[in-house]
């Protein structure tokens, strides 16, 4: 198990009973988490000043319920600065368990000794995102977000393709060109629908789609 151990800006708190608490930057937020069944005596104070709490309804989806919350904030995560704010369906715009895998992916990077095409799939706000790297994801709004991520953190001059395209199509299309790539990043979700109203349903579509985007490997593979 790799633990992200790195951050300053986040910390999971405590959590039990459904849901956990969290810090993220000088806001706490409740938000719901299926995984959390034990039972927790929250003993933490900012269990009750949490700055908000996401709050499911049975109908399907939810709302937060907000004291003193910014509509948004920066955090940081070593050279890297994210902007984070509360989402539909309880998200923040970033996962801060990912960070392993984002030094992971660097440390390959920086120690490949030679220039590497990344191409980060279902990119979302980019905490991925790298210098060298083609950047997909199928909403526009997500893609605009994360190049102020990738600003924020001073890559902004970073050769960087930002791509709003459906990420099954986008690799046919790469096939096709003779593209390549050295390493490959994604994050799909279990549901989405691409811009052109696509459907993705990770269990029937990823085993295909994994199998297609060996097709867009270079001939010396870093990492999938």
């Amino acid at each position: 198990m790799w633990i992200a151990e790195q951050w300053q800006d986040y910390e999971l708190l405590d959590c039990g009973g459904g849901e956990k608490l969290e810090r993220w930057g000088e806001q706490y937020l409740v938000r719901p988490d299926p995984q959390a069944i034990w039972d927790s005596p929250r003993k933490n104070p900012a269990w009750k000043r949490a700055n908000a709490r996401y709050l499911r309804s049975q109908s399907g989806g939810g709302h937060w319920e907000k004291k003193t919350l910014p509509e948004s904030w920066k955090i940081r995560y070593r050279d890297l600065t994210f902007q984070v704010k509360p989402m539909n369906f309880k998200h923040t715009g970033l996962f801060p368990e990912q960070a392993v895998n984002w030094d992971f992916a660097m440390e390959k990077i920086r120690n490949a000794g030679r220039p590497i095409r990344v191409l980060n799939l279902f990119a979302y706000t980019g905490g991925a995102t790298v210098a060298s790297v083609c950047h997909v994801d199928a909403a526009k709004g997500m893609v605009a977000w994360a190049r102020e991520n990738a600003r924020l953190s001073g890559l902004e001059d970073a050769p960087i393709r930002w791509i709003v395209d459906d990420c099954g199509k986008f690799v046919e299309r790469e096939i096709r060109r003779g593209k390549t790539y050295d390493a490959i990043i994604m994050d799909p979700p279990s549901y989405g629908r691409g811009p052109g109203g696509e459907v993705w349903k990770l269990e029937d579509n990823l085993y295909d789609f994994v199998k297609l985007c060996a097709g867009v490997l270079s001939e010396r593979p870093l990492f999938v």
